[in-house]
């Protein structure tokens, strides 16, 4: 078993805002975690808050300042590393006393951890304890303040009609607020390739090793295959960039948009790294060394590390421990669970309560997203009673008013979005005149009213938590995993790391599927709406190509979960035929 000196997980990024102030919670415990650097606006807000909290200076950057988004966020995350080394320093000076932050750092640690150890010495022993004290001083170990750039998010502007530069876009601007940030952590891209900001990555020397072969900011990438982790890991290392992580999240995910596979499972996905983890680093190494050569910069004085993690619908400490050991993880991603933990995240009492509350049944999958990717929510969070009523009303979609999800051309030149009222209305005057059957046409109907404004709803909850006010018309979108269906206590921090060590459990009592079990239920709902679908037409050849590769995809993995589990976790398989004796579809021949 790999042995680990700090904590075993994560917080990976919780929407546009509910972890935007997330590291100032947890990173002096020693727990890395990610802010979103999707909104600059929520994030100009919540430096103002801040920095009246601390009594640090505080100058507005307004939307005149010609390159306010990065500079917005630069100087965001100088404040919050601040902050953080603010409270280190308090818990090092508190290293010779007991109890306060120190303790908790300490009495949070897996009880596997070496530096607990120490510190359970140090309580017995005097010369243990001055010890101790020198080396937390010196070294103890702070969490990263990672951020997250969602690659598709990168939308154009304009001036005067005139579209501007590449570096202007959205993704481009948030990447370069990061790089000329003093923050030393990591850059996490999630939402796929995107050539043109891996390339704008190679201007900025903090990604590149230093002399002694140090990276100041690392980059992480969030994949959901062994192919594309090695595709992107490769075009990485010849500009003599290094991904130091390769972050790989299941389709039950851990909240918001969800990227399902063509039915491949979370299992095997993760034993085809553990598989070829190995060629991954050799031969991301040598294209590496070489490109440093040729750009002539220093090589690594010692090699790189290569992180693999997990992350997306973990729920058990039993789980927890499976995914460190029987894949060799580095760490794993906790995410939706923290939604109840408002010492950590930034959430409103009503949208916690609704959380809390809900149970499997309430949490779904849906269209939310203007981006065409499946969303995880809930039922009855206030921006969709909105939504509804507001279609209901005769006055369907939001005005745009933030605009990063701007991507439809469909009726326009210039992109709009399409949970916007401009576009709403005219997709619904398009469907008027097709003259459907009823029952189509409510359908066509509900799917052009779904998608809602994420721009707005997920910020204003981490706004409402600070006290902030706002317009009756801004409401609250909440992304949760379906994961935290099973969770309804509402949780100090202590707590919830408690019980991923399996110290206490913070569970509901009832059924749980295994999170393997829970993400299989999934795809199965998902194969049999596409066959659904595909019954409609059955001349579709492409269709039947991808349902065949769809359901062979899902045998290969009910056969890996049937051979792994039947020895280590028999009622897992009793789980897995329960399951899929719900399901007559996969019986039906292609």
């Amino acid at each position: 078993m790999k042995l680990f000196e700090g904590h075993t997980f994560h917080i990976p990024v919780l929407g546009v805002g509910y972890s935007v102030d997330t590291p100032i919670n947890v990173a002096p415990f020693g727990i890395s975690s990610v802010i979103s650097l999707v909104d600059d606006g929520t994030i100009e807000k919540m430096r103002e808050f801040y920095c009246n909290k601390f009594d640090i200076p505080f100058k507005a950057i307004s939307k005149k300042v010609e390159d306010f988004r990065a500079e917005r966020i630069t100087s965001y995350l100088n404040v919050v590393e601040e902050i953080v080394n603010r409270k280190v320093e308090e818990i090092k000076n508190a290293a010779s006393n007991a109890g306060g932050g120190l303790e908790k750092y300490f009495e949070m640690l897996p009880d596997t951890s070496a530096l607990k150890s120490k510190f359970k010495l140090a309580a017995k022993s005097r010369s243990a304890a001055d010890e101790l004290s020198k080396w937390v001083k010196e070294k103890l170990h702070v969490g990263s303040i990672d951020v997250n750039i969602m690659t598709k998010l990168d939308q154009a502007h304009f001036k005067n009609g005139e579209q501007l530069p590449i570096e202007h876009n959205d993704a481009h601007a948030a990447l370069r607020g990061y790089a000329n940030s003093n923050l030393n952590s990591s850059l996490v891209l999630s939402a796929g390739m995107s050539p043109r900001l891996y390339s704008y990555i190679e201007n900025f020397k903090d990604f590149f090793p230093d002399v002694k072969g140090k990276i100041k900011k690392k980059i992480i990438l969030k994949v959901s295959d062994f192919r594309s982790a090695f595709i992107q890991g490769k075009m990485f290392a010849a500009k003599g960039l290094w991904v130091s992580e390769y972050r790989i999240e299941s389709g039950v995910n851990c909240g918001g948009h969800a990227f399902p596979t063509d039915g491949v499972l979370f299992g095997p996905i993760l034993e085809e790294f553990k598989q070829n983890r190995e060629k991954l680093f050799t031969t991301c190494i040598e294209a590496y060394k070489s490109a440093l050569t040729k750009k002539e910069m220093a090589q690594p004085a010692e090699e790189p590390e290569l992180k693999v993690t997990a992350q997306g619908g973990v729920g058990t400490s039993e789980e927890h421990s499976f995914l460190l050991e029987e894949y060799n993880m580095d760490s794993v991603g906790w995410a939706t669970p923290f939604m109840l933990v408002p010492e950590v995240i930034s959430i409103d009492t009503e949208t916690m309560d609704l959380l809390a509350k809900g149970k499997e049944a309430d949490y779904y999958f849906s269209g939310l997203s203007p981006l065409g990717v499946p969303f995880n929510s809930i039922k009855g969070a206030s921006m969709s009673v909105r939504r509804l009523q507001l279609a209901k009303d005769g006055k369907p979609g939001t005005p745009c008013t933030k605009g990063f999800l701007r991507y439809n051309t469909e009726f326009t030149e210039e992109p709009i979005c399409t949970s916007s009222r401009q576009y709403q209305t005219l997709k619904l005057q398009e469907l008027e005149t097709m003259n459907l059957p009823e029952a189509e046409y409510k359908k066509a109907y509900d799917k052009i009213i779904e998608p809602e404004c994420l721009c707005i709803g997920l910020s204003v909850s981490t706004q409402l938590s600070k006290g902030m006010a706002m317009k009756d018309a801004e409401k609250v979108t909440v992304c949760p995993g379906p994961n935290l269906a099973y969770f309804s206590k509402i949780s100090t921090l202590k707590e919830m790391v408690d019980h991923i060590y399996g110290r206490i459990n913070l569970l509901d009592k009832g059924y749980r599927p295994h999170m393997f079990i829970k993400e299989l239920n999934m795809y199965l709902d998902i194969f049999k709406e596409k066959m659904e679908n595909f019954q409609k037409n059955m001349e579709d050849a492409k269709e039947k190509r991808n349902l065949v590769k769809f359901k062979n995809n899902l045998f290969d993995g009910i056969n890996y979960y049937k051979e792994l589990f039947t020895e280590k976790k028999k009622e897992v398989v009793d789980e897995l035929d329960r399951l899929l004796k719900k399901y007559p579809e996969l019986d039906t021949e292609l």
